[in-house]
């Protein structure tokens, strides 16, 4: 069972939507996966704190370094500082990224720093023993 970071924005609905779509995908495909949205709260500091954000930090650093492959969900050259730097140390710490595109344009710092670039609908059928690298081919930003 291959060990799965899941990097992604989750501030809102939508997001929320897309997290969870995913994880239920990687799931299905028996993956093990660290989901910050689904951070375990048994020792949560108060939201917004310095004591909450060492330890989300930290955290994320952990399960990034425990993972086998990262896989990002990526609005398109809309950025979330924080989900572009789980994908940047993830690529710095030799970790393939499996980049899952839901907008219509990249950033080539993402795109370039993945290993396979891919839609929700590719997702269901990737296939992560082999790991197949693919390029991005659409509109850059």
């Amino acid at each position: 069972m291959k060990r799965a970071y899941l990097a992604s924005p989750f501030f809102n609905d939508k997001e929320i939507g897309f997290v969870e779509q995913v994880e239920k995908i990687l799931k299905e495909k028996g993956l093990k996966i660290f989901s910050p949205m689904r951070k375990p709260t048994d020792k949560q500091a108060e939201f917004g704190s310095r004591q909450w954000s060492i330890e989300t930090f930290m955290d994320d650093l952990k399960y990034i370094n425990w993972a086998e492959i990262v896989v990002g969900i990526y609005h398109g050259n809309y950025s979330d500082s924080g989900t572009a730097w789980e994908l940047g140390y993830a690529y710095a710490t030799n970790k393939p990224v499996i980049l899952i595109h839901l907008g219509e344009n990249s950033n080539l710092m993402v795109h370039e720093g993945s290993h396979a670039n891919i839609t929700l609908d590719e997702l269901k059928d990737y296939d992560f023993e082999q790991l197949p690298s693919s390029f991005y081919s659409g509109e850059m930003r």
